[in-house]
């Protein structure tokens, strides 16, 4: 299934792709083209990883994202008829890359119920999704001993996956 913007343009819903071609997953398709270019003449990412990883969740998943810069979360998703908030984090992850990769920041004063890390491989697709709850979340950010971790609301890669569950998992 693909997805597509609702008329107000705030949520991705999932439709039948033979229906209704998603003109955004295009486009995301030629960036990702375009980003993997990039890595390879200059070495240097392109910046598209926190957008496809937005995109891959929606697309899998099924949540519905928000509108750009909406404060603590990306998307959102009906559990139990509750709306629950999920700010998604995505990272590329490539062969051969150093351990210790870290995530982007968590704002821990923002409305969120989970978080969500999409790892991506170097064709920027999706290889897994983990969701970890706001709860473990803030006891790991604030638990004493790193400085990124405590003022920058970062935590590595093997943190996350140590507090989270894995949502999703590509067939190998």
């Amino acid at each position: 299934m693909g997805i597509t913007r609702t008329r107000s343009n705030q949520a991705i819903q999932r439709t039948d792709p033979s229906i209704t071609p998603d003109p955004v997953l295009e486009i995301l398709a030629d960036a990702k083209k375009l980003a993997q270019q990039y890595r390879k003449l200059t070495g240097k990412p392109l910046g598209i990883t926190g957008e496809v990883a937005e995109y891959e969740a929606a697309r899998i998943l099924g949540v519905a994202l928000t509108d750009a810069r909406q404060p603590g979360y990306d998307a959102t998703e009906i559990r139990d008829g509750k709306t629950f908030h999920l700010q998604i984090k995505g990272r590329c992850v490539l062969e051969g890359s150093k351990p210790g990769q870290r995530m982007g920041s968590i704002d821990i004063k923002k409305e969120f119920d989970a978080v969500l890390l999409v790892l991506l491989d170097g064709n920027f697709d999706a290889t897994i999704i983990y969701e970890a709850p706001r709860e473990s979340v803030i006891v790991a950010l604030t638990k004493p001993g790193s400085k990124s971790r405590n003022e920058r609301g970062s935590l590595g890669i093997a943190q996350f996956k140590s507090i989270a569950h894995v949502r999703w998992q590509r067939a190998t």
